[in-house]
């Protein structure tokens, strides 16, 4: 056999080969990727807890970057498909993901399987004055649901349920174990909140903060909120001059000297309250409505609420 014959034979050896596992590789590429199931989420909140609960049954993708703004928050071209080709979507709904929300209705549209965590855990409303006072008044439906932790327990539950019955392919026993794992873990952080409020005097007992946020946490562990500089339950919107006098009246009545504000923007406008009211207001930022990077103080629901507990406990017992 010629060298030249044998070279030819080779070159189709290879070439057999490499269309082999080429058409091989694709094949399997496509197989995977329409088996695998997925399951995308607005919020990084809940993207985590949606994460606890799917463990490695589905792929979870989860729109909102850390440090973001839920309120503000927008798609690329590239996530809003994603939302349509989703096998179920999870969002916070009553308002929250203002720019979000009409990428969503389209994919319900689509006949994409959605859930809205909030509107499921037994919504408050925004109240605008101290909650039993004259200028109380109450208004939309607060959002903000995740600063009360029974109410992410009955969340999770209802993720767990919406998982098992819209998206193909898992295992239920295992999403079931998921999500009994973290409800013990859930209950531990309600008992450990509760022990860590339960040092705070009853006259320290009094909530400001730089938008109203913390509505739900007040209500299940005997807090009065005060007010907000921004009375509104998005951080979109400004306060008015006849906002923070009133505000600050109001704290001066009650004798509150702390604002509690969010961990990405502490004295955007909480700082204006010392102008108003001295140099002794202490400002203190919490993580309200976005989880941090991995490491940065807030990776995980269950991080985010210790810090802010711990937080809010030491505050106002060293007041």
């Amino acid at each position: 056999m010629s060298a030249r014959v044998r070279a030819a034979r080779a070159r189709a050896l290879l070439l057999a080969l490499i269309t082999f596992f080429v058409v091989a590789g694709t094949a399997t590429g496509c197989a995977g990727g329409d088996e695998r199931p997925r399951v995308v989420v607005t919020t990084n909140i809940l993207g985590d807890i949606t994460r606890e609960i799917v463990g490695d049954e589905a792929d979870v993708s989860v729109l909102m970057k850390p440090n973001a703004d839920p309120h503000s928050f927008g798609l690329s071209a590239v996530q809003a498909a994603d939302l349509e080709n989703a096998d179920l979507v999870v969002h916070n709904g009553l308002g929250l993901e203002e720019n979000v929300l009409r990428h969503v209705e389209a994919a319900r549209a689509s006949g994409v399987a959605t859930f809205a965590a909030g509107e499921a855990s037994d919504p408050l409303t925004f109240h605008t004055g101290e909650e039993g006072g004259p200028d109380d008044e109450a208004g939309e439906p607060d959002p903000h649901f995740w600063t009360d932790p029974d109410r992410v327990r009955k969340a999770a539950g209802l993720i767990a349920d919406q998982v098992v019955r819209h998206v193909d392919g898992v295992n239920e026993k295992a999403v079931r174990d998921n999500a009994e794992r973290y409800d013990g873990r859930l209950a531990d952080l309600t008992a450990w909140m509760e022990k860590s409020f339960a040092a705070v005097p009853e006259d320290r007992r009094s909530l400001v903060t730089n938008h109203h946020v913390f509505g739900y946490l007040a209500d299940r562990f005997g807090f009065r909120v005060i007010g907000a500089v921004i009375p509104s339950g998005t951080s979109l919107a400004s306060p008015s001059s006849a906002d923070l006098h009133a505000l600050t009246q109001a704290m001066e009545k009650a004798k509150v000297r702390t604002v509690f504000a969010d961990s990405s923007q502490p004295t955007r406008l909480a700082e204006v309250l010392r102008q108003e009211m001295g140099d002794d207001v202490n400002v203190v930022p919490l993580y309200s409505e976005s989880l941090t990077e991995k490491g940065r103080g807030a990776g995980t629901y269950l991080e985010m609420m210790r810090a802010n507990t711990s937080a809010i406990a030491g505050s106002l017992t060293a007041t």
